[in-house]
């Protein structure tokens, strides 16, 4: 396997969802958040939901209550109606991936994240490899769904994102506990199974792994950093044993809070 690893791809510590602080009006996902990140010369990661027009929306929950005064879920409204909504205790208001890209200008590597069902719909996938192609600017793109970097991986000549990294998203557990399984999620036990010990890897053929924090240190990114090579990303970093945790068994860390390098 040859892995593509491009040096700035670990070389800026990464602001989760940008640098977002809500209690001063700085919301995640957002641009001031965005903006924060890069005048802090931090990387940026973002997640995208797809809407009902099939548009790639910067925005992290399937449901909009907790960032919007809205409810229901961000597939059931078109892209105009989700850009029109504020964002909860900000004058933000979400944006589509490819208006994001151009805030960002290339100035700071983007990590975005595919939010994914589980439910083998590929749009969003091929949605956002159509707004990194156009993107001249460092980008890469991951996600929890294997299905989904896969999908990226054996098409990424035809989508024209052969030089994007891909990579995937993991951790020790995927148990009732996670943050997925509360958006209507359900993974049967094989699959599971599949997840936590990486066995879709020869379809997934991820560039770099980003993995929970929380679970450091783990067979899974330690044989994946030392023994193929990947670049390894630890999530989410908040405290300074989270800090101390990514030094050693990471490259780099997707963090909230205080920068600590």
């Amino acid at each position: 396997m040859s892995v593509f690893r491009p040096d700035w791809l670990t070389a800026r510590p990464i602001a989760h969802r940008g640098l977002h602080e809500a209690t001063k009006g700085i919301i995640e996902n957002s641009a001031t958040a965005a903006q924060l990140a890069i005048e802090k010369r931090c990387a940026i990661e973002c997640d995208v939901q797809l809407s009902a027009d099939g548009e790639a929306i910067v925005f992290h929950d399937f449901t909009l209550e907790r960032l919007t005064s809205a409810s229901g879920r961000v597939d059931e409204r078109t892209s105009r109606e989700l850009c029109a909504l504020t964002l909860t205790g900000s004058q933000d208001h979400p944006l589509p991936l490819a208006d994001f890209c151009t805030l960002i200008g290339k100035r700071t590597p983007l990590i975005c994240e595919i939010k994914s069902r589980f439910d083998g719909d590929l749009r969003l996938a091929e949605r956002t490899a159509a707004i990194a192609k156009a993107y001249a600017g460092p980008m890469a793109i991951k996600s929890f769904d294997p299905q989904i970097m896969a999908h990226l991986h054996s098409h990424r000549k035809a989508f024209g994102i052969r030089y994007l990294p891909l990579g995937v998203v993991a951790m020790a557990d995927y148990g009732s506990a996670d943050d997925e399984s509360k958006n209507g999620i359900r993974l049967d036990a094989a699959m599971r199974h599949r997840l936590v010990h990486f066995l879709h890897y020869r379809e997934s053929m991820p560039d770099f792994l980003s993995y929970n924090v929380q679970d450091m240190p783990h067979a899974v990114p330690f044989l994946c950093r030392h023994g193929i090579g990947l670049p390894v990303m630890a999530w989410t970093v908040k405290t300074e044993e989270d800090w101390a945790n990514a030094r050693q068994w990471a490259d780099q860390a997707i963090f909230e809070g205080p920068i600590m390098t």
